[in-house]
């Protein structure tokens, strides 16, 4: 059995950049009535999953026996706000899978429809950087109805189990995939419409450029460079000087 008692024992260096989960706005976040408090939103609720739907996705994936605690891969906004109560966080890489900036929001979250936004999804690829959080075993079942009702809120990921890499021994981790059926998901957006989204998208959680940054940031901590996500960065900050009247939706 682990007995760690400080999650950041490996990674002090994350412990002023990864929110408290008793304090997260996902702790108790509920999408219902988050929506119906912004009556410009309503019409996405028609485009998400119903709780049953949601509930039945998360019974599916973790039926399998399962003695011991889980690790959930991070590799988005899991990596600075994971909501759930986690006993320890490890840098991790996934093989065969890519961080692809792929996900058109326009549901609110960081975009609109008059100006969607951009967030990642976990894609087909060569390798991704990230973090793996342990959930012990006794609080599996409180902490993933949490992470559903965030991860899952419409369509676009898939819950999947991958092989993670932690100091290069490997761990079942569970993540979610992009679904490509999703509509949501654009697998061929051009790296134009990238820069614009992420520039421009803005919503109820934030930006679209924050977002980015976030991950960028988290990287840096931890002395890694992601050259995709620093170069997209780039790019968009590039955009939002050199049209400061579009920067996060301000026309």
């Amino acid at each position: 059995m682990n007995t760690l008692r400080d999650p950041f024992v490996h990674h002090p260096e994350l412990r002023d950049k990864i929110t408290n989960p008793a304090t997260s706005f996902f702790r108790t976040f509920n999408v219902r009535q988050v929506f119906e408090n912004n009556p410009e939103l309503r019409w996405v609720l028609d485009e998400l999953h119903t709780d049953a739907v949601r509930e039945a996705s998360r019974r599916a994936i973790l039926t399998a026996p399962n003695a011991g605690d889980l690790w959930i891969f991070a590799y988005g906004s899991l990596m600075w706000d994971p909501a759930f109560t986690f006993a320890e966080v490890r840098r991790a890489v996934v093989p065969d899978y890519a961080r692809r900036f792929i996900l058109k929001d326009t549901w609110g979250g960081r975009g609109s429809r008059e100006a969607p936004g951009l967030m990642a999804a976990l894609d087909k690829g060569d390798s991704c950087d990230g973090l793996v959080f342990r959930i012990a075993h006794k609080l599996i079942h409180s902490e993933t109805e949490i992470l559903w009702r965030r991860e899952m809120i419409g369509p676009a990921y898939q819950p999947h189990f991958v092989t993670a890499l932690v100091a290069g021994k490997p761990l079942r981790a569970l993540t979610f995939v992009a679904d490509h059926a999703a509509r949501s998901i654009r697998p061929n957006l051009t790296h134009a419409e990238q820069v614009s989204y992420c520039a421009t998208g803005t919503g109820i959680l934030g930006t679209s450029h924050e977002y980015l940054c976030n991950i960028v940031s988290q990287f840096a901590a931890l002395g890694i460079i992601d050259q995709p996500c620093t170069q997209l960065l780039s790019d968009v900050e590039a955009f939002m000087r050199a049209n400061p009247l579009k920067a996060n939706g301000r026309v």
